[in-house]
């Protein structure tokens, strides 16, 4: 009988030591794959971003005075007083009008990890990724918060569910270089 005892207590005891905790995995399912939520994470951004602005203005004023005096006299036919005329005039016009349009639109897939877990048990994310294709250079880094309900099964998640997202696109090379103006107008833009 003892010797029973001691091979359940054998059996039991390494079961005892290397329990796990229950809140460690209170957040993962058993019926599902991993869904990331730790610093270091992956996470894939769906980057879908499109926007579009237009402002119309257009003013028109008119201002018009005018003053007239007028004086003249006559006596037996004869003009005892001089005839006089006064007249002023003014006339303002004025008439513009502007338009402003903007239209943009970003597609792309960004990988990034979980930088940081908040305490609500919200996400901060960053990623950044670097292409360069014949001697253009592209830099993009994307940046925000994501609640771990909006990530997908698949770890992937939608730009337009990440809030205070930052994203930064940056270019250097020729196609940079020509868009840039040159010396001179830089010194004439900064003069006038």
């Amino acid at each position: 009988m003892k010797k029973i005892k001691i091979l359940i207590l054998l059996i039991i005891l390494p079961i005892i030591i290397s329990a796990q905790d229950m809140r460690q995995n209170a957040f993962q399912s058993l019926f599902s794959d991993y869904k990331a939520s730790r610093i270091g994470d992956a996470v894939t951004i769906l980057v879908v971003e499109s926007s579009q602005a237009s402002n119309q203005a257009s003013k028109r004023t008119d201002n018009e005075s005018d003053v007239g005096f007028n004086l003249s006299g006559t006596m037996d036919g004869e003009p005892m007083l001089p005839k006089m005329d006064f007249d002023v005039g003014s006339r303002d016009n004025f008439e513009g009008s502007g338009v402003t349009r903007s239209q943009g639109m970003v597609k792309t897939k960004l990988s990034a990890r979980i930088d940081s877990v908040l305490a609500n048990g919200d996400l901060r994310i960053i990623g950044s990724r670097k292409i360069t294709i014949n001697g253009e250079e592209q830099m993009i880094q994307i940046k925000g918060i994501v609640r771990t309900g909006d990530i997908k099964h698949d770890n992937s998640v939608y730009s337009y569910n990440i809030s205070d997202m930052e994203i930064v696109f940056e270019g250097k090379g020729d196609i940079e270089d020509a868009q840039s103006p040159g010396f001179l107008s830089k010194i004439f833009h900064w003069i006038f």
